[in-house]
C-alpha cells in the first residue's frame, strides 16, 4: 500500500497494519491517531516519538530470538544475514541469547537488517555488559530502528528500505 491508502484506512485496519510492524497496542493506537501523515518520513518520525518504555514488553512478545530458524515474515527477512552463518556462530548466538534472557528477562532485540551473524553476535556480547536500565534504553532505540524499516516497507513497498 502507499501512504495515501494508509492515511485513508479505517482506524481498526490501520492499527492492525501497525501491529504487523510492532506488536505494541498503545504505540499502534497513538501512531494511527496521528494520521494523516504528509510523508513516509513524517510517519516514521511520529512512530519514533510515539514509542516509549511502556511499549517495549509488548513489542518484545512479537520478536523471535536472533538466529531462530523458525522466524517468519519480517523477522526472517531482517535476519537473513544469519542464514549463512556457520554452526559455531549459530551455537554462540544460541548460548548468547540464553545468557541475555537470563540477565535481562527478555529476548535480545537488535535491528538485524543488513547485518551478519558475526556482527549480531559481537553486538549481543557487548550488550551483555550493560546494566538493565541502559540495556532497556538500547532495546527501545533498536525497536525504533526496526519500526522505521518496517513502516517504510508497509507504505512504500516498491522502494528498498
Amino acid at each position: 500500500m502507499d501512504l495515501q491508502r494508509f492515511n485513508a484506512l479505517p482506524l481498526q485496519e490501520v492499527e492492525r497494519e501497525l501491529l504487523s510492524c510492532c506488536s505494541a497496542p498503545r504505540w499502534a493506537r497513538k501512531v494511527a491517531a496521528g494520521r494523516p501523515y504528509a510523508s513516509v518520513a513524517a510517519l516514521q518520525a511520529a512512530a519514533r516519538g510515539a514509542l516509549d518504555d511502556a511499549d517495549l514488553d509488548a513489542a518484545l512478545d512479537g520478536h523471535p530470538r536472533i538466529g531462530d530458524r523458525g522466524a517468519s515474515g519480517a523477522s526472517r527477512r531482517e535476519q537473513s544475514g544469519v542464514a549463512a552463518a556457520g554452526a559455531g556462530v549459530l551455537s554462540a548466538l544460541e548460548e548468547g541469547n540464553r545468557a541475555y534472557e537470563k540477565r535481562f528477562g527478555h529476548v535480545y532485540l537488535v535491528c538485524a537488517t543488513g547485518r551478519s551473524a558475526e556482527d549480531l553476535l559481537a553486538t549481543l556480547q557487548a550488550r551483555l555488559g550493560n546494566d538493565p536500565a541502559t540495556e532497556r534504553g538500547v532495546a527501545i532505540a533498536e525497536l525504533a530502528a526496526i519500526n522505521e524499516i518496517r513502516l517504510h516497507r508497509l507504505v512504500a513497498p516498491e522502494s528498498p528500505a
